[in-house]
């Protein structure tokens, strides 16, 4: 047995048992592929996968366990690749962080300014997507660290830890006759009509609870996964926006063209994340970044936490 044979499994695993992708991807032939699993499955003495014709069908129960022990193989085999790294290029080499909008476009600017302070030499590729999408970039292991308010935590295959706090604010023309409401309600917030993050985004599900829980409509029209967008509409005059108060940190609550109001006391507090794919070796730089996104993200915290059983922690 050997390595390819196993990245072969892991791939077919991971491509639906489509061969046909599972070569693609791995930039060899179909045939090839078939030919080292089955060389793979007679030494073993089992099948690992279930067929129909030359077509897999299904894991098998010992495929199921051959696969947990081959994804193992193949994460130590990437923590070696890291550790030798890490010692002969030291500073240098490609971080990879996969994230939202959000935390894009509001949050990291000066966190990465500061890394690279510290690491000159370091190459940084930031890829953005939904919280859904930034998981499955840590299992496929395209990124090595993940940052998103939803979805991190259920994933077994990732282990979560809190980054900060935030709240929901609302955003909207300063003559609007809600700027001078001192405490806005969901009331108020029905009768109006919004604009929001995609279901997918930035907390959109606790405002939805929050109105549910209410028995109250909201009338949303228009969807964004950009805050810089949703205050370009309000602006417009289409509605009011909700949005994160990363978006408007930076801005005055009252006196100019635009006036927010906080809403936690209407939708709570989000809790954005940060994420590793279990079992991953940080590098230095990893765990520079990750200090300086947050005091109580220390390596000490770090370690502890991949090397540990659990996967969801809490502030």
């Amino acid at each position: 047995m050997n390595l390819q044979q196993f990245r072969y499994v892991a791939e077919a695993a991971r491509r639906g048992l489509n061969l046909t992708e599972t070569a693609k991807a791995l930039h060899t032939s179909q045939p090839g592929v078939s030919k080292a699993i089955l060389e793979l499955e007679e030494e073993l003495g089992v099948d690992i996968f279930s067929r129909h014709g030359k077509r897999l069908r299904r894991i098998t129960e010992p495929g199921q366990a051959i696969l947990r022990s081959i994804d193992l193989i193949l994460r130590e085999v990437a923590n070696l690749k890291r550790i030798g790294e890490e010692f002969s290029r030291q500073d240098s080499g490609r971080f990879s962080i996969a994230t939202t909008h959000t935390q894009a476009r509001y949050v990291l600017p000066p966190v990465l300014a500061r890394l690279r302070q510290q690491f000159p030499k370091l190459q940084l590729s930031l890829h953005q997507g939904n919280p859904r999408q930034v998981a499955q970039m840590l299992i496929d292991e395209s990124a090595v660290v993940g940052l998103a308010t939803e979805s991190l935590d259920e994933f077994e295959e990732l282990v979560t830890l809190p980054w900060y706090e935030w709240q929901h604010v609302l955003v909207m023309p300063s003559h609007h006759p809600l700027a001078v409401v001192p405490h806005v309600s969901l009331e108020h917030l029905a009768a109006e009509p919004l604009i929001s993050y995609h279901p997918a985004f930035t907390g959109r599900s606790r405002i939805d609870r929050a109105f549910a829980a209410r028995h109250l409509e909201p009338q949303i029209v228009l969807e964004a996964i950009d805050a810089d967008v949703i205050k370009t509409y309000v602006r417009s005059g289409l509605g009011l926006g909700l949005v994160a108060e990363m978006a408007v940190r930076d801005e005055p609550p009252q006196g100019g063209e635009l006036v927010w109001r906080p809403l936690g006391h209407l939708f709570g507090q989000n809790t954005a994340r940060i994420a590793f794919k279990r079992g991953v070796y940080l590098r230095n730089h990893v765990t520079a970044f990750a200090e300086l996104l947050s005091d109580r993200l220390s390596p000490a915290l770090l370690k502890r936490a991949l090397s540990g059983g659990s996967s969801h922690y809490e502030v």
